[in-house]
Parts: C-alpha cells; sequence; structure tokens
C-alpha cells in the first residue's frame, strides 16, 4: 500500500471540500487514514487458502454452521462501510476446518473495496474450493452507510444476500434445513 499517495491524496480532498489540512484537528489525518486503509483494506490480494487448509478429519458428514459472523467492509461504489453478519451453512466431504477460520475466511473477503453479492460469491467458492466441501450456504445480512446518510437516506434498512452450491443448491430439503438452523 502507498501510504504517500493516500496521504497526499487526503490532504487534496480536504482541500476540495474546503477545509484547511493544517489546522489542529486535521493536521495528523492523513496519516490517520492511510493507516486505517492499511487495516481495513488488508484483503487486496488475499484468498482463504491458508485459512482453511488446516483441516480435522470428520467421518460422519453433518452439517456444518456457523451463524452472526460479524464482518465490517466497505462498499466499492462510494468508499463508505457497510457491516451486518454472515451465516454459513456447508456439508464437509470427509474434512473439517476450525471454527475461527470460517471467520477469518470472512475477513479476507471483507477487508477490500466490495460489493455485498460478490462477498457472498467469494466465501461461497472458498469453502466450495479450499474445503473440498459437497455444499455450502452462505448467507449475509448487512447495513450500507450509502442508503443511511447518503442518497435514499434510509437507516436501518438491511440487504439479505444468499448463495448456495453443490448439494445445498440441488438438495431443496438440505437448502431448507440449513436455513431453518440459522433461524432464517
Amino acid at each position: 500500500m502507498d501510504n504517500k499517495k493516500i496521504e497526499k491524496a487526503v490532504t487534496m480532498i480536504l482541500e476540495a471540500i474546503g477545509e484547511d489540512p493544517s489546522r489542529e484537528g486535521l493536521v495528523e489525518t492523513p496519516q490517520r487514514v492511510a493507516r486505517m486503509y492499511e487495516e481495513i483494506f488488508s484483503g487486496l490480494g488475499q484468498t482463504a487458502e491458508n485459512h482453511l487448509s488446516k483441516t480435522f478429519e470428520l467421518v460422519d458428514g453433518n452439517m456444518v454452521i456457523e451463524k452472526d459472523i460479524t464482518f465490517y467492509s466497505m462498499c466499492e461504489h462510494h468508499l463508505l462501510p457497510f457491516w451486518g453478519k454472515v451465516h454459513i451453512a456447508y456439508m464437509p466431504n470427509g474434512r473439517v476446518a476450525g471454527l475461527s477460520k470460517l471467520a477469518r475466511t470472512v475477513d479476507v473477503y471483507a477487508k477490500k473495496p466490495q460489493l455485498q453479492e460478490r462477498l457472498n460469491l467469494e466465501i461461497a467458492n472458498a469453502i466450495m474450493e479450499y474445503l473440498n466441501a459437497q455444499g455450502v450456504l452462505v448467507v449475509i445480512e448487512a447495513e450500507h452507510m450509502c442508503m443511511n446518510m447518503r442518497g435514499v437516506k434510509r437507516p436501518g434498512t438491511k440487504t439479505v444476500t444468499s448463495i448456495s452450491r453443490g448439494i445445498l443448491e440441488t438438495d431443496l430439503n438440505l437448502r431448507n434445513e440449513a436455513y431453518r438452523l440459522m433461524n432464517l
């Protein structure tokens, strides 16, 4: 990440909106924004392969569900935050990931300029590919600042997206069981 370029751009934005970048409260803002961007965009160029590569043998093929995984991301259209919960159900294929690895998978794909629909797709595809799962269902419930504070200004509006792959896409009974267990 090019922190100096970010600092220069933030200074230019402050000037462009009519602020004085040398004002006491703003003097260190360009540096703070650059450090923040390092953190919130740390998923750029990353995949979940490393997180999902540590698995454990599972003889029984019961569904695994982890729900209410909190995430924060940035809308790629306005560079404003969106946040919410991710719910994941997957059918193992002889191996399961450690539970924290699903949350880390969410973080990898959330920490970049993103669309909620693509976040769904990237999480589902990673679980299918790196866990070799028989199927996966990913549901995301999120609130978007681009809806809350600008444009239509509808605070509290939630966007819900879902995607299924493999057996959780083709077996309606199994998919409905996953939704039921997620309490959705």
